[in-house]
């Protein structure tokens, strides 16, 4: 019976470390459109991101120069699937050629999936050390 459960200990423990992660340029900065820009603020659609929150701050760039950043910006409004934008420095004026990257916030370690698999294995092997 013990030798079951280790070997079902050590399928899960394999199984866990094959399971693949995101590469590092995968995660970060996140582009969106700029649909509107005015002297201080921007807009842009936020639809399929229900993670940007009042608060964020962000970058607008420009793709025809490399990214070269051209203002810095903080989210003041959140509605309607658009978020609005104050803008908090530039170099040059944004125009709706220009896209804005926003980093999404890190998850915390307790909501990932990763930590939870740790502590049942953990658990697992204790209670099958402890025998």
């Amino acid at each position: 019976m013990a030798s079951s459960l280790r070997t079902l200990i050590w399928a899960v423990l394999f199984a866990a470390l094959g399971v693949g992660r995101t590469a590092g340029a995968q995660s970060g900065a996140y582009r969106f459109e700029i649909v509107n820009a005015t002297d201080s603020t921007i807009t842009i659609p936020t639809d399929s991101a229900k993670w940007v929150k009042r608060g964020a701050r962000g970058i607008a760039v420009d793709p025809s120069d490399h990214d070269a950043m051209v203002a810095r910006f903080q989210v003041v409004r959140v509605d309607s699937g658009k978020a609005t934008a104050i803008i908090t420095g530039q170099t040059t004026r944004v125009t709706t050629d220009h896209v804005a990257l926003i980093e999404r916030p890190a998850v915390p370690w307790f909501k990932q999936g990763v930590f939870w698999i740790g502590a049942v294995l953990g658990g697992l092997i204790g209670v099958v050390a402890s025998r």
